[in-house]
């Protein structure tokens, strides 16, 4: 595409130099910058990507998109303009030609439940012989390929060419997980969604948001960026369960379902019969009522659940195709995973990282803990330590409670393990601030019989250590690892 025609979508501009340039690519990666991309510098939290700007045209980019003129030698053209990335998306999705509004795009918003229900919607779509994609926590998927990501939602150029990947694959819809912090800083910006999705809000993020009102609020702009045109079919999915639903309703103008357990809703779960090889439950909808049957373990994965059932039938599939594809769902990596059912303990990881997320995880493993529920969380670095003793707290619903660190990053580990201990309420728990030392004392203190629950990294496959440098890590490789030395089986088992 030409450029100058490119350049014409943004009014407010100061050029240097000639934009007579073919181009085909953008990008806010300076190491992927050539002679047919644009270069968008910003500057960020810790690097301001403007001194840069020198490398990209060593590497033969021809413009740069900057907020103010910098000194480079060689030929290049600038484009100085306010908010760098606020044109970055403009200019991607005009070049990628509006990617998200060529499928259905899902978003998926939630202090926990985010991973489940995306995934979940993804799987559906692959059960009922779709293409479909998937972006989020567990990286990027179209269809089975998959690749690994950094965050959960990428930067806006990145996001619009992911979408565009789909795009290209024929995918028929993508689903998104949104986290807070992607529709703060704007990284959804220029996406359509066709459906949002609302699974809970609990206390998290606080060091970056600092209030759980603005926390809310960020959580509400997915629903605000449904937009106002009532001639397109989209729809909003909210959890009738939690009390900042009520609020969500009230900023976007489509049609609303509701969903829940306890509260009435719209479609409701009644009848519920919980093993931990699934769930059954009667799904209560204006249409009547279905049996549906779920290979995932717990209350709040029936309402996740419920969520991603609710979200693909909104757009026009059945809701007998749908519910009947759910019976054959994959696991969802890392959430209430339950590993290698040929142990002779029940060996399980998990995400849940909030006193929210470990009390529904707790609940939801109890039942079936045949003897001992030994349970391991952490703390993450350089976070919000308020919520910490409350995990604490929630964490000693086990009968023996392991605390480490998870990606202490700076912070010192011990220090994050005290501020765990706080909230304790009995003294059958250690500390531990190597957090593969402490999975390693989880397995050694198991009996037969007994649960262990790796909660708060679920698959994450690093820890952020000191100098923010990520050290490979897996919960699920040691833990089994340890249970094989120790119960013998495993790959090279009998």
């Amino acid at each position: 595409m030409n450029a100058k025609a490119l350049f014409e979508k943004i009014k407010v501009k100061q050029i240097i130099g000639t934009l007579d340039y073919d181009v085909n690519d953008i990008t806010t990666d300076s190491r992927t910058a050539t002679e047919e991309s644009i270069f968008v510098a910003s500057k960020g939290y810790t690097v301001d990507s403007h001194k840069f700007c020198q490398n990209v045209v060593e590497q033969g980019c021809k413009i740069v998109v900057v907020d103010r003129e910098v000194t480079v030698a060689g030929e290049v053209t600038q484009v100085i303009v306010p908010d760098t990335l606020r044109v970055a998306s403009l200019l991607a999705n005009e070049l990628f030609n509006y990617p998200s509004q060529q499928l259905i795009t899902y978003g998926v918003t939630g202090t926990n439940g985010k991973t489940s229900v995306a995934t979940m919607i993804h799987h559906i779509y692959r059960q009922l012989d779709k293409g479909s994609a998937y972006l989020g926590t567990n990286g990027f998927q179209i269809n089975e390929t998959k690749t690994k990501g950094a965050n959960t939602t990428p930067e806006t150029v990145s996001l619009t060419k992911k979408i565009n990947e789909a795009v290209t694959a024929e995918a028929e819809a993508m689903t998104l997980e949104v986290s807070s912090h992607g529709l703060a800083l704007g990284r959804l910006r220029g996406v359509e969604f066709d459906v949002a999705v609302f699974t809970n809000l609990t206390q998290d993020h606080l060091d970056f948001h600092g209030t759980m009102e603005a926390y809310g609020h960020a959580k509400s702009l997915l629903f605000s960026q449904l937009g106002e045109d009532l001639s397109k079919d989209k729809y909003a999915v909210i959890n009738n369960d939690d009390d900042f639903s009520e609020y969500l309703r009230t900023v976007t103008p489509f049609e609303v379902f509701t969903y829940g357990i306890d509260n009435e809703a719209q479609f409701m779960a009644k009848n519920i019969n919980e093993t931990l090889q699934g769930v059954t439950f009667d799904l209560a909808t204006p249409f009547g009522d279905y049996t549906v049957k779920s290979p995932y373990v717990g209350k709040f994965n029936i309402a996740n659940i419920m969520a991603a059932i609710i979200a693909v039938w909104s757009k026009g599939e059945s809701l007998e195709r749908v519910i009947h594809a759910v019976e054959f769902l994959e696991p969802v990596e890392g959430r209430l995973e339950v590993l290698d059912p040929s142990l002779p303990i029940d060996l399980i990881i998990d995400y849940a990282h909030t006193a929210d997320g470990m009390d529904k995880l707790i609940d939801a493993v109890k039942p079936f803990a045949q003897q001992k529920l030994i349970f391991l969380c952490g703390m993450a670095g350089e976070r919000d330590l308020t919520k910490t003793p409350e995990m604490g707290r929630v964490a000693s619903r086990a009968d023996y409670v392991i605390f480490t660190p998870d990606n202490p990053a700076n912070d010192d580990p011990k220090m994050l393990t005290a501020e765990l201990a706080k909230g304790a309420t009995h003294n059958n728990y250690v500390e531990f601030d190597d957090r593969a030392e402490g999975i390693k004392h989880a397995i050694e203190i198991a009996q037969p019989g007994d649960t262990v629950v790796l909660a708060s990294k679920g698959r994450e496959p690093y820890q952020i250590m000191p100098g923010h440098i990520k050290v490979p890590h897996r919960d699920d490789l040691i833990g089994l690892e340890a249970a094989y030395a120790k119960f013998g089986g495993g790959p090279s088992g009998d």
